[in-house]
């Protein structure tokens, strides 16, 4: 399968094999859907000196669905690590969701990455980098994904998505951000389709004053729990569209090309002040569901302040 963006980090990688001075363990760091997992398998086959694209036993995938990676984990993890190859003399442990490491667990994983078994190589992908210890990232060769330019996106939209018309690629692009995996969300996530239309409908409803708007969007995106970040950053895409259109009216210049009709109409009404008014309300929220406050309390107090700002 083809693979499309981070060519110089690819390269690097396969220069440092060449020279035999590979790190024994990796940090690849880079927002969900930039391509972490997909990079990871690339490094792993360049290690066992493998080109198909296949199941190997020696390359060892560490999925959690728990909200943390805690020490009984990484024991399990590190018992993996002191098995022999099956295949070779290589063998390569990828953990996936490396900012869900708790501290206590990291700390447990430290004397691994420090002095592996030979022959062995420990992969960590993480979101963030500022979740993992800087003792663990001071071991560690640091990769970091940055999105892809507009010619390799319109390149890989041209490889899986071709058969969308060119104001859906251009509100895709827009959306996405650089990043593979949100154009693959924006084109084939029900779910997110059905989000984005439910905050282009609270806008709407907050721009006519309706303070029903409460009880309905609080019901409404409830579901959406999980997806809270998403929800902040859909809102945020729409208030930026608001005000770029209310400057320029340039429609070249949405994200939501597919909503342009509710943003002109928006966009006539609502003033610059309360756009701003809006966007720092956000990020109270945003501060507020990092600290895990309870969501739809946090969820009534941020449409309640929209509506009054």
């Amino acid at each position: 399968m083809k693979f499309i963006g981070h060519n110089k980090i690819r390269e690097s990688f396969d220069k440092l094999i060449e020279k035999c001075a590979l790190s024994h363990a990796h940090l690849i760091i880079g927002e969900d859907g930039i391509g972490k997992s997909k990079i990871a398998q690339i490094f792993a086959l360049s290690i066992l000196g493998k080109s198909q694209e296949r199941e190997y036993a020696d390359i060892v995938n560490y999925r959690v669905n728990e909200k943390s990676i805690g020490i009984d984990e990484v024991r399990g993890i590190i018992q993996e690590i002191y098995k022999k190859p099956f295949e070779g003399d290589k063998k390569v442990i990828i953990i996936h969701k490396g900012n869900k490491l708790t501290i206590q667990a990291q700390n447990a994983l430290l004397k691994t990455i420090e002095e592996p078994p030979k022959g062995v190589y420990i992969i960590i992908l993480c979101e963030s980098g500022d979740l993992i210890l800087d003792t663990i990232k001071s071991r560690c060769q640091i990769h970091k994904l940055s999105p892809l330019n507009i010619e390799d996106m319109r390149e890989y939209i041209n490889l899986y998505f071709k058969e969308f018309d060119e104001k859906m690629i251009n509100s895709a692009l827009a959306y996405a951000g650089g990043v593979p995996g949100k154009v693959e969300d924006f084109f084939n996530n029900k779910n997110l389709e059905i989000l984005r239309g439910i905050i282009c409908n609270l806008l709407v409803d907050i721009n006519k004053g309706d303070k029903e708007a409460v009880i309905t969007y609080e019901k409404k995106l409830a579901s959406f729990k999980d997806n809270w970040e998403e929800i902040l950053n859909i809102l945020l895409s729409f208030i930026r569209d608001i005000s770029v259109y209310k400057e320029v009216e340039n429609k070249e210049l949405i994200i939501n090309g597919d909503k342009l009709h509710e943003i002109d109409n928006i966009s006539r009404e609502m003033t610059f002040r309360k756009l701003k008014g809006m966007v720092k309300v956000l990020d109270r929220t945003r501060s507020k569901l990092n600290s895990n406050t309870n969501f739809l309390l946090t969820l009534n107090v941020m449409i309640i302040d929209l509506m009054e700002v």
